[in-house]
């Protein structure tokens, strides 16, 4: 009996031992719903994470490497000049001819002197040559490049090039000016630049952006950063120069001898010599006063490129704008003087303010024949501009600008290119009323141009 009883307990002992566990069913729901939950959040942390970093990282570079601010560009104004003829004869005065009533012309007694052969003709255009391969190292020849769809879908690349000079430098960037009328419709710029050309390198082009254009000149800055250009092309005796802004609105300049490169032919690379043979203002432009300086270059009527004089600055923009007079395939330029505040605004980017006042200046004869005061005769107003809304008319004449006492077109545009987009100005305008001319005072907030 009891060894039934050990029995029955042994098998109970192993039906225990091999009894399965049951696992717990999956709740397939409940498992779908967390990895979704999951992959939710997870792409929830990563989305947010990657907004952090953008948004955070120039924070944190600034903090760590702040970037340095170009430096502004400031060109120096124009002083008056006294030509050579002058300085020769103020400083030398012959001790024969001192103290008597008719002294000699030193430059006169100097050039007597002077015999001159065809070997100091070749020897003068063998110097103008070595002179305009210096000057090549300031220039830089700007292709624009535009593309087309034509009938058969295929894309087509057009280019078109201008030329442009070196005018600065501000820490960061190269800065050129170029006439960008040729440009406008272009999609990407690059520069190469001309005194490589020649050379086994000369395919080397850096890629150029705009910094700011002028409309009513069709000029433009562009600029290249500095760190795209090799190292050895910015030695300074051997590689890339920069050249200086001349004076051209000395009252000498006619007859200036002057040097045109770019394509002044109407081929790139070619060159023109010759002189300033006349001046001439600018035609109907609103808020603009620049001048033409016509030269006795015979050239193309498509001509481009840059003016220079001989002590190697630049005296103007060539440009396919005419004066209105017959001499269509003279080369003509604009003035850099009445300018250059117009190239310091586009180099740093800075707005001009717009008033919208196409004017003239007073003549001595319509002062003295008609008591017009002198100041800015205003031709015409724009449609919808601020001198519209502020009340000026045709016919009035500004002779206040702020602080600035206004005595011609040229003392208007130098005001509004020192003034600010935005800012308020009080003007001071002369109207003509019951046969006499009345002060006026009206307040103005500058546009953009």
């Amino acid at each position: 009996m009891m060894e039934q009883d050990q029995n029955k307990q042994n098998e109970l002992q192993n039906d225990f031992m091999i009894e399965k566990i049951k696992e717990r069913p999956i709740n397939k729901r409940k498992l779908i719903r967390r990895t979704v939950i999951t992959a939710v959040m997870a792409v929830v942390f990563g989305t947010v994470a990657c907004l952090t970093f953008l948004l955070m990282e120039p924070v944190i570079s600034n903090k760590l490497h702040p970037e340095e601010e170009p430096d502004p560009i400031v060109f120096p104004e124009d002083q008056e000049e006294m030509a050579p003829e002058e300085m020769l004869s103020e400083n030398l005065v012959p001790e024969s001819s001192a103290g008597t009533e008719n002294p000699v012309d030193p430059t006169q007694d100097i050039l007597s002197q002077l015999v001159l052969d065809r070997n100091n003709y070749k020897q003068m255009y063998t110097d103008m040559s070595r002179y305009v391969k210096e000057l090549n190292h300031c220039m830089v020849t700007v292709t624009g490049v535009s593309s087309n769809v034509d009938w058969f879908n295929n894309v087509e690349e057009s280019r078109i090039k201008s030329y442009g000079v070196v005018i600065a430098n501000n820490g960061k960037e190269l800065l050129i000016l170029a006439d960008y009328a040729p440009l406008r419709k272009a999609e990407s710029l690059s520069l190469s630049f001309v005194y490589l050309e020649n050379t086994v390198s000369g395919n080397f082009s850096i890629p150029a952006v705009l910094k700011g254009q002028d409309k009513a000149t069709g000029l433009a800055v562009l600029a290249i950063d500095l760190e795209n250009i090799p190292e050895q092309m910015m030695n300074e005796e051997t590689g890339i120069k920069i050249a200086p802004l001349g004076i051209s609105g000395v009252r000498t300049i006619i007859g200036t001898p002057v040097v045109a490169l770019g394509s002044p032919m109407g081929t790139g690379g070619s060159i023109g010599y010759g002189m300033v043979s006349a001046v001439s203002v600018q035609g109907q432009q609103s808020d603009a006063y620049y001048k033409f300086l016509q030269t006795d270059i015979y050239g193309s009527q498509n001509a481009g490129g840059i003016l220079f004089n001989l002590q190697g600055q630049v005296l103007g923009v060539i440009t396919s704008q005419k004066t209105g007079t017959d001499m269509k395939n003279m080369v003509t330029a604009i003035g850099i003087s009445e300018i250059k505040k117009s190239i310091e605004k586009m180099s740093n980017e800075t707005p001009m303010a717009y008033l919208g006042i196409n004017g003239t200046d007073v003549t001595e004869e319509a002062n003295r024949d008609l008591g017009v005061p002198y100041g800015a005769f205003v031709r015409e107003v724009d449609m919808g501009s601020p001198s519209m809304r502020a009340g000026i008319q045709r016919g009035d004449v500004l002779v206040g600008f702020g602080e600035v006492v206004i005595k011609d077109y040229s003392d208007y545009i130098t005001a509004l290119m020192d003034a600010t987009v935005g800012s308020t100005v009080q003007l001071k305008v002369m109207r003509a009323a019951m046969g006499e001319y009345k002060e006026m005072d009206m307040e103005v907030t500058l546009g953009e141009r």
